[in-house]
């Protein structure tokens, strides 16, 4: 009997266990693109149960005993998740998520002109993610790449705030801008062009550092930047961005999709408001121009039975933008006695992609983009038109095992009209504006010669209606002794054809005379980069390190001469030749705490050589950069600091000119909360150059602003002091 009782009481207490336990189980996925996360993972706190998650980022935990418990998601791409949840009995608990991506994949398109891993790419690609942008907020897409090292947002007019974007240390217009590989940032676009892209429509950023004129022709001297936008099938339903800043600066951006059958659709737009005029340098100028920008993009996409790719998408950009004295208002524009700049922009662009509905890899890539720019600098009326038409047909064939072979053809018809010299006859009498036909075809070989070397060719042939033929040869090589030890070895030739004033705004502004010896010939460079990338696995934390060797030696390059004569601007090629080189440094630390750090740093010296050596102007000798992030899983906020540092620079200066010629050493430091709500959900907030450094010196004689010092392209870092900000997101999947 008393068997029986306790064989009894065995079945009812182990029953009772295993009524006590349930299943656990679940998604987790990126919180932006709404894509699974492979690998991560999945751990109750203070349990044996812990798992990764499959490739459909799927996890389930049984027989989890009931309970109250805090679910944890690590992994090296992706910030820490703290989440709590109740098991109850006899239940299947499922849950979804979202975990916010530091990388959005290791596929590139930048380097090679087709979709190649990190890994496998013989051209160094640099990735930066939505993400990445998010950490130093910002309504002008040039600010948002200023703590990645070798970029260097150059201020090209301290009146109108126009920027360009350095890469290693050589100019602005040296580096093409890409949007979804389209060349849309270009000639006229550069000036204000940077502007009008929001960094909510950018699903990542791939840089190039090095000559990339072989598959992009002209401009992509220095390396080039593209910009991938998201796909209306990846990006979120709706999503709010909207910040504010102590300077009274306000931006927004909202953008949503909808699928319509097999057609996808997103709609993104873009406001910024900024009317409060400034002085903190006192000398009598506003130190931010005055800005009022409205910009739509909408992107289509097709879904097709064999996969393959049909998307367009358009953009439009208004932007009523004001500087000078602090007196200046638009009403006496292209005033005598007070001076002002005043630029109304507005811009439209069309891109596309049709991959045939063939077997071969065949697809069809265009852009047209329409710039018209009303603006008075002082007394001086500069009304331009500028549209560029673009088209390029790729190929791309796998030939045998070893080889993958892209060919191409491409047509590029740029006009251009505007009141200035520029278009003007000999005698001055007549306009004549400049069209220009650009057709090209070039070819590219990728051979795996061994598996741990391979090696590619490239071949252009431009044919400009202006200047003839140019022939742009490219070789790239690649040794990777495992996969955590990468060499790679770049050559090639780059050429920029030039047009003058829609690319040096100095030509426009200031007291100077602008004069042009001779017809400009093409500027030609070679360059060479040596890479080696290392990466140590110290536990479950990554850490990259990157090195590159660069070299650019310049033919026929064309600078402004400030020198020979105070009171002009001198333009003609270059008689002796130009040199950039210099060594950057990076180092990416990956932590499955929530610690992610990139610090970086580059020396470079940039100089011209003819009848003596001069250092270039603007461009820092050495300077650093760093984002440092530390994430709290538990209470879902993230600690953002960002910085940069730079030496020295040559300004521009004339003779007897009371500003020095060199600038400071200087940092530019932020610091930003951001606070996820659920998870639809973000609170931001934080302080925008913390050290509050301003240039001490007037860029402009208050009591004389028009004399022979009056040149606007002597600012070398913003007049934006310490300033606030908040912000909110919102996002629906």
């Amino acid at each position: 009997m008393r068997k029986i009782v306790w064989i009894a009481f065995f079945v009812a207490f182990t029953h009772w266990i295993f009524a006590q336990k349930s299943t656990l189980q679940g998604f987790v996925k990126d919180d932006i693109s709404g894509q699974a996360i492979v690998g991560a993972m999945v751990k109750l706190e203070k349990t044996n149960f812990s798992t990764t998650t499959d490739s459909t980022g799927f996890f389930a935990f049984y027989d989890v005993p009931v309970g109250e418990y805090t679910l944890w998601v690590q992994g090296l791409d992706i910030l820490p998740v703290a989440k709590k949840i109740s098991i109850t009995e006899g239940n299947i608990a499922n849950l979804l998520i979202w975990a916010s991506s530091e990388s959005l994949g290791e596929v590139v398109v930048s380097g090679t002109l087709r979709e190649t891993e990190t890994t496998q790419s013989p051209i160094l690609v640099e990735v930066y993610s939505e993400r990445f942008l998010q950490k130093n907020p910002t309504a002008n897409f040039a600010d948002a790449l200023q703590y990645i090292n070798g970029v260097r947002p150059q201020i090209t007019c301290s009146v109108c705030g126009t920027v360009g974007i350095q890469i290693n240390g050589m100019e602005a217009p040296y580096t093409m801008v890409l949007i979804d590989g389209m060349p849309i940032v270009s000639g006229l676009g550069t000036v204000y062009g940077f502007s009008g892209i929001p960094t909510s429509l950018i699903k990542r950023v791939e840089i190039v550092k090095g000559t990339a004129s072989t598959l992009y022709g002209s401009e992509a001297v220095a390396g080039l930047i593209n910009i991938i936008t998201k796909s209306p099938q990846q990006a979120e339903k709706f999503s709010l961005d909207v910040f504010a800043t102590s300077h009274k600066e306000y931006n927004a951006d909202m953008s949503f999709t909808q699928k319509l059958g097999k057609v996808s659709t997103l709609l993104s737009s873009n406001v910024f408001w900024l009317n409060s005029k400034r002085d903190v340098n006192g000398d009598n100028f506003i130190d931010i121009p005055l800005q009022k920008r409205f910009s739509v993009f909408n992107r289509w996409q097709v879904e097709r039975k064999d996969q393959k790719t049909t998307s367009w998408a358009w953009r439009y950009i208004y932007e009523n933008r004001l500087g000078g004295e602090m007196q200046f208002n638009e009403a006496i524009r292209g005033s005598e006695q007070i001076y002002g700049e005043s630029i109304f922009t507005k811009r439209f662009e069309v891109l596309g992609r049709y991959d045939l509905p063939i077997q071969e890899k065949i697809s069809l890539q265009y852009s047209f983009n329409y710039h018209r720019q009303d603006a008075f600098y002082g007394i001086t009326s500069y009304q331009a038109t500028q549209n560029i038409a673009f088209a390029q047909m790729l190929w791309e064939k796998q030939l045998g095992k070893h080889n993958n072979f892209l060919a191409g053809t491409a047509f590029r018809y740029t006009f251009y009209d505007d009141n200035s010299p520029a278009t003007a006859s000999a005698d001055g009498n007549n306009n004549q504006p400049s069209r220009i036909y650009l057709p090209s075809i070039f070819l590219q070989n990728e051979m795996l010669l061994h598996s741990k070397h391979s090696l590619l060719l490239g071949l252009r042939y431009d044919y400009n209606s202006a200047h003839g033929n140019i022939f742009t040869p490219r070789l790239a090589y690649k040794f990777t002794a495992n996969e955590d030890n990468i060499l790679r070895l770049n050559v090639g030739k780059g050429f920029r054809i030039v047009n003058l004033f829609t690319e040096d705004h100095a030509a426009l502004t200031g007291a100077r005379q602008v004069v042009i010896v001779s017809q400009l010939k093409p500027e030609e460079s070679w360059n060479i980069n040596v890479s080696y990338e290392k990466t140590f696995l110290l536990g479950q934390n990554l850490l990259t390190w990157e090195n590159n060797l660069f070299y650019t030696y310049f033919t026929n390059r064309i600078l402004p001469n400030y020198d020979l004569d105070d009171n002009k601007i001198i333009y003609d090629n270059l008689q002796g030749y130009s040199v950039v080189r210099g060594w950057g440094s990076n180092l990416n630390f990956q932590g499955s705490q929530g610690l992610r750090c990139n610090v970086g740093f580059t020396l470079l010296q940039s100089f011209v050589q003819e009848q003596e050596r001069k250092e270039q102007v603007l461009v820092s000798p050495f300077s650093a950069t760093w984002s440092i992030s530390y994430t709290f899983a538990k209470i879902r906020t993230t600690i953002d600091w960002t910085g940069n540092l730079y030496s020295p620079m040559p300004l521009v200066v004339v003779e007897n000119d009371f500003r020095p010629e060199k600038s400071p050493w200087y940092s530019i430091q932020n610091l930003q909360v951001t606070t996820s709500i659920k998870e639809k959900w973000q609170v931001y907030a934080g302080l925008k150059n913390l050290l509050n450094f301003v240039p001490q010196n007037p860029l402009f004689n208050p009591q004389n602003p028009f004399s022979e010092t009056f040149d606007t392209a002597y600012g070398f870092a913003p007049l934006q002091g310490i300033r606030g900000f908040l912000g909110v997101r919102w996002h629906l999947h």
